[in-house]
């Protein structure tokens, strides 16, 4: 009779793994769109040097206007895209009449071009293009780095909601004294009237002489977008609170997959107007304004992605492509067509600004 010390020890049933074969991990998945946010800073630098160009040109046209000499240098029709009230009132006269501005054709055609990108892509003309956009995520920027060095904290919901509703009330304002209040006949005035042409020096005159009171405002808002993500456009911008209303039409929007998504709530903190993509299937907001960061910041694969109603995501890519598409297509053709530099002699622009008393 053997005994048990003698029996030798079946097979186990979970053989210890082989030393030359190493144990398999799942790869991180890593979100194919984490460039955005890059991309996305090259095409607002862009615009911002762009503009500080046209910026410059009409500097030099506005001082060779204010001096005898004939006037050598070129107007930049670009600076009309500082003029958005000219525009809206422009754009009044142009749906009931059919003309187009002749004394700012180019800022006629930013405007409509900037309606145009919230239908196709909602508010990404804010997030892509527009420079004080620009301006507002670079002291997002500086006050992430200097003030909140961890997170940067939420406005609560209370306090948020009603602080938008102020950039209603202005473009309500706005709406009500062009689009609803203002005749035909006083619209043609305001169009042919010598500060309507010299409006753009007027905003150079703004900006190169600030009062007290000016410095004082333009500082506070500074102050405020260091603790406040993107306060001016967020709570203040009419123009913005005007693409958000077009943006409702939008048949684009932000779709997140509630099976996939891990709740971690990064699409969340990365969103500049802080609406809860977390909680949304689709992200409708007119807050919204197309910049892809929480496409961007998403750490789950296949959660978060754009969508037109009743098909498959599509790469969120499309959305600035479409609106910097819209933008540059509105240009050429009004270019090729000349319905972008305005045929307006310097002496017109002489007479103004003296008569107005701009110096």
């Amino acid at each position: 009779m053997s005994s048990p010390l003698d029996r030798r020890p079946g097979p186990s049933p979970h053989p210890p793994p082989s030393p030359d074969v190493a144990p398999r991990r799942e790869a991180r998945w890593v979100n194919p769109h984490g460039a955005l946010p890059r991309v996305r800073w090259a095409v607002q630098l862009a615009y911002l040097a762009f503009l500080l160009l046209v910026a410059w040109q009409f500097v030099r046209f506005h001082a060779a206007v204010l001096g005898d000499a004939p006037v050598t240098v070129a107007r930049p029709p670009a600076v009309e895209a500082f003029l958005p009230i000219a525009a809206l009132v422009a754009a009044k006269r142009f749906f009931l009449t059919g003309y187009w501005d002749a004394v700012h054709p180019a800022g006629l055609t930013i405007f409509l071009a900037a309606l145009a990108t919230a239908f196709v892509a909602r508010k990404a003309f804010c997030s892509w293009i527009c420079p004080v956009g620009t301006i507002s995520r670079a002291l997002e920027w500086v006050g992430r780095r200097t003030i909140w060095r961890r997170r940067w904290p939420a406005v609560p919901r209370w306090l948020d909601l009603p602080l938008a509703g102020v950039k209603y009330l202005l473009l309500g304002f706005f709406l009500w004294t062009v689009v609803v209040a203002m005749p035909l006949e006083a619209i043609d005035g305001f169009l042919r009237a010598p500060f309507n042409l010299a409006a753009d020096a007027k905003m150079l005159a703004f900006f190169a002489h600030p009062s007290a009171a000016v410095v004082a405002v333009l500082g506070g808002l500074v102050a405020i977008s260091l603790v406040v993500k993107h306060a001016w456009c967020r709570y203040l911008c009419p123009y913005g609170a005007l693409l958000g209303l077009a943006s409702l039409l939008s048949p684009v929007s932000v779709r997140r997959d509630p099976d996939a998504c891990n709740d971690c709530r990064a699409c969340t903190r990365a969103c500049p107007s802080e609406i809860p993509v977390h909680a949304r299937l689709r992200v409708l907001s007119t807050e919204c304004t197309g910049c892809m960061s929480c496409v961007a910041a998403c750490t789950a694969r296949d959660c978060l992605g754009v969508t037109r109603r009743g098909t498959r995501a599509w790469t969120p890519w499309v959305v600035p492509a479409a609106a910097l598409g819209v933008m540059l297509g509105f240009w050429a053709i009004a270019r090729a067509t000349g319905f972008w530099e305005a045929a307006i002699p310097a002496e017109a622009y002489r007479f103004a600004y003296r008569l107005l008393g701009i110096g």
